[in-house]
C-alpha cells in the first residue's frame, strides 16, 4: 500500500473512532448528534474504501530480482547485415522500453540472437514452446515458478521471474524474460507481437534458402 493511502487509510480509521469515543462520551444522545454520528461514520468508512481501492488501481509493483549472468550481445556468425541490424535495434527497445531483462531468438532450430542478462546454458524448446508454435499465439508466463514446466528455460538466466515465449510463424520463437513477476503489461506483449510480425517477414526473406551449417547455434 502507498504512503498516500496508508494517509487515508489512517484518517478514516481515527475519524471513525473519534466518532465512536464522541457518542460514547456524551452526555445525552439527542436526534441531531445521532445524525452527525452517522455522517461522521459514513465518511469515516468512505476514506477508508478510498484507501482499499487506491492500493488495488495502483498496485506496489513487485520487487525486481537479481539475475545472475554476464550482459552481453550474441549474435551468430554469418547473418545479413540488414538482420544484424534489425536484430540489435530490437532487442535494444525491447529491453530499454519494456520490464525485459533478457532476449532470445531462435529460428528453425538455430538460436540467432541473445541479449541482455545471458546464461551459460543453451535453450532447447519443450512442450510450453511447442504449444506457442502449434496455435500461433504468445504464451505470457507471468510467474515461471509456479509452473511445472518451467524447466524448459534453463537457456535462460537461473531465477527469471516471468517470460513472454512469442512465436514467429511456425519455426522461430522469440523469448523475452522479465526483471519480476507479473511485470509485462499488455502494451509489452503488444510490443514483442508486433516485433515478432516484422522478424517473420525478414526471417523467411533472407534464411529460408541458407543451409542449417550456415547458421550454427550459438554455443552461449
Amino acid at each position: 500500500m502507498g504512503r498516500a493511502a496508508q494517509l487515508c487509510l489512517a484518517a478514516g480509521v481515527l475519524g471513525l473512532l473519534l466518532c465512536l469515543f464522541n457518542q460514547l462520551t456524551a452526555p445525552e444522545l439527542t436526534p441531531s448528534l445521532e445524525r452527525a454520528g452517522v455522517l461522521a461514520s459514513l465518511l469515516a468508512v468512505g476514506l477508508m474504501l478510498v484507501a482499499i481501492l487506491w492500493t488495488r488501481a495502483v498496485p506496489v509493483a513487485p520487487e525486481r530480482v537479481a539475475l545472475s549472468g554476464r550482459q552481453a550481445l550474441d549474435l551468430v556468425d554469418g547473418l545479413p547485415d540488414a538482420l544484424r541490424q534489425e536484430l540489435a535495434w530490437g532487442s535494444q527497445m525491447l529491453l530499454t522500453a519494456t520490464p525485459a531483462a533478457t532476449v532470445l531468438l531462435c529460428w528453425q532450430g538455430h538460436t540467432l540472437l541473445r541479449r541482455g542478462v545471458l546464461a551459460d546454458s543453451v535453450f532447447h524448446p519443450g512442450a510450453i514452446s511447442a504449444r506457442a508454435l502449434s496455435t500461433g499465439k504468445a504464451v505470457s508466463l507471468v510467474n515461471l515458478a509456479l509452473y511445472p514446466g518451467r524447466a524448459e528455460f534453463t537457456g535462460l538466466p537461473p531465477g527469471t521471474p516471468a517470460v513472454i515465449v512469442q512465436p514467429i510463424g511456425s519455426e522461430g520463437l522469440l523469448l523475452v524474460g522479465g526483471w519480476s513477476p507479473r511485470c509485462f503489461s499488455r502494451s509489452d506483449e503488444a510490443w514483442v507481437e508486433g516485433w515478432a510480425q516484422k522478424l517473420r517477414t525478414s526471417l523467411e526473406a533472407l534464411l529460408n534458402g541458407l543451409a542449417p551449417s550456415s547458421v550454427p547455434p550459438s554455443e552461449g
